[in-house]
């Protein structure tokens, strides 16, 4: 597959860009693994004819993460609990701070079905280099899920019930959704 080449601006509207957290500790079975799903996001892929000169930046609202699915637990996920989870999430773990993504590369494989970018990942104020792979369907489909630690941006996992419910460090970020094709 051979994408478009020019800028092109994704949002919501061209696919979903999700967070999956995992639950761990003594109590975890009295929590939820959480998807949450970023509603306001944008992006801009520039296709270069040289692969070289293609970029890729993200800005996502921490305020639009909401957590849309509470897999698990003892009890389904009410209102109540989605509304304390983005109360902790804007107050204790992203503390409001803008989410953006830098490439530094982005290349498509030579059969057009993989996109690779590299760059630099801002969340919760401090950045760090991150790699994500994408597999790239002949009608401009594109999937991936990006494992991420949160402590890499000195992000302390949430803890609740005095420790014995945890998130596990280790997070994914996933996307799927359509980019332009030649």
């Amino acid at each position: 597959m051979a994408m478009q080449t020019g800028a092109h601006r994704l949002g919501p509207s061209d696919g979903a860009l999700q967070v999956k957290t995992y639950r761990e500790g003594m109590a975890s079975k009295a929590g939820h693994d959480l998807v949450f799903e970023v509603t306001q996001w944008d992006a801009t892929l520039v296709v270069a004819e040289d692969d070289g000169q293609s970029t890729l930046e993200l800005n996502a609202d921490p305020h639009s993460l909401h957590a849309r699915e509470g897999v698990g637990g003892m009890k389904p996920l009410t209102d109540k609990d989605r509304a304390d989870i983005r109360k902790n999430i804007d107050e204790k773990v992203l503390g409001g701070q803008a989410i953006t993504f830098r490439s530094n590369a982005v290349e498509v494989d030579g059969d057009g079905s993989r996109l690779s970018t590299s760059g630099e990942l801002t969340m919760a104020g401090n950045g760090a280099t991150v790699s994500a792979e994408f597999t790239l369907g002949a009608d401009g489909h594109v999937a991936g899920t990006i494992p991420l630690t949160q402590s890499e941006w000195g992000i302390k996992p949430y803890k609740g019930l005095m420790g014995a419910l945890k998130v596990r460090d280790s997070i994914e970020v996933v996307f799927d959704g359509h980019v332009p094709t030649a």
